[in-house]
């Protein structure tokens, strides 16, 4: 359904750039339709444990590589990773193109991510204020929302606190971060239940899709660097 009033592009900070509504309704279904095969089992969805022994609230499907505090690694309880499919390399390209900040990448095909993160949330779910400094690539990250609406807090680079500026993240919603935000501290501090559309195959929840370009080519094991303690 058309916004009765559009939501506009911004730039909510240097080098973000957010985009409403970027993805039509048959890619948001399609989406979902992947999603739903990635969580299956081997190597499924799950939720993250942290080395405090807290647990995570979302729910995690990685592809390509699998992220576990605070490294990436090809395995997970003795499966492999599932494989990071060439059509969704395709659309990230194509996602920080429009976005407009290939420029500081080299041309729309310098892009290429070999990492997915896939998360839902339930309507209690939360993710808390981090970095994403666990790759060695400073290519952006791009972000699609799919479902029920997320406040996200896109904040600074030098801490968790302010400033911060909050977006609500509809579905189809294309966020891209890169160059002097690639590392700000970032979350997802509620989801705004009932808000999803018909039509795309989610019945409540968000599901949020990342990708990232690891930098570490067929090396396993950690990149450089301290501990993101989140």
């Amino acid at each position: 359904m058309t916004a009765l009033i559009p939501r506009p592009r911004s730039e909510p900070a240097p080098g973000a750039v957010h985009v409403p509504g970027w993805l039509d309704i048959a890619a948001q279904r399609l989406l979902v339709e992947a999603c739903r095969a990635w969580a299956r089992p081997p190597a499924g969805m799950r939720h993250t444990r942290l080395p405090g022994g807290g647990v995570m609230s979302v729910q995690t499907v990685c592809l390509g590589w699998h992220w576990e505090p605070y490294r990436y690694v090809r395995h997970v309880d003795g499966q492999a990773v599932k494989p990071f499919p060439r059509w969704l390399a395709d659309l990230g390209r194509r996602a920080v193109a429009d976005a407009a900040v290939a420029d500081a990448y080299g041309d729309d095909g310098g892009y290429r991510p070999d990492v997915a993160l896939v998360n839902f949330y339930d309507a209690a779910a939360k993710m808390g204020l981090h970095q994403d400094r666990d790759e060695r690539s400073p290519a952006p990250v791009v972000s699609f929302s799919l479902g029920d609406t997320g406040v996200f807090r896109l904040g600074n680079t030098e801490n968790r606190g302010r400033p911060w500026t909050d977006l609500e993240l509809e579905s189809g919603d294309l966020l891209v971060f890169g160059g002097p935000s690639r590392l700000a501290y970032h979350g997802v501090t509620k989801i705004l239940p009932g808000t999803g559309p018909r039509g795309i195959g989610l019945d409540g929840g968000r599901l949020n899709i990342t990708l990232r370009d690891s930098g570490l080519g067929d090396a396993d094991g950690p990149p450089p660097g301290k501990p993101n303690v989140r």
